[in-house]
């Protein structure tokens, strides 16, 4: 869930990025809180489309031969 807190400390450890850098931990930190981030975004994109009635396409295996995957 993205909440105000979340974005804030994105937005301070990339202030503090351009300004003097970060530190192993602090960079491990960003990574997980923008992955966390990223994962809210492409649930609300989800849900957003679910809500419109369109529905995500099945993933099939390289060797499909249905007529979505030919060609691809």
């Amino acid at each position: 869930m993205i909440t105000r807190e979340l974005v804030d400390r994105i937005n301070w450890l990339a202030r503090k990025q351009r300004r003097e850098g970060l530190t192993d931990e602090e960079k491990e930190e960003q990574y997980r809180l923008r992955q966390l981030y990223l994962r809210g975004i492409r649930a609300q994109v989800v849900d957003a489309l679910n809500s419109m009635g369109l529905k995500p396409k099945t993933q099939h295996r390289e060797e499909c031969s249905c007529p979505d995957c030919r060609g691809h």
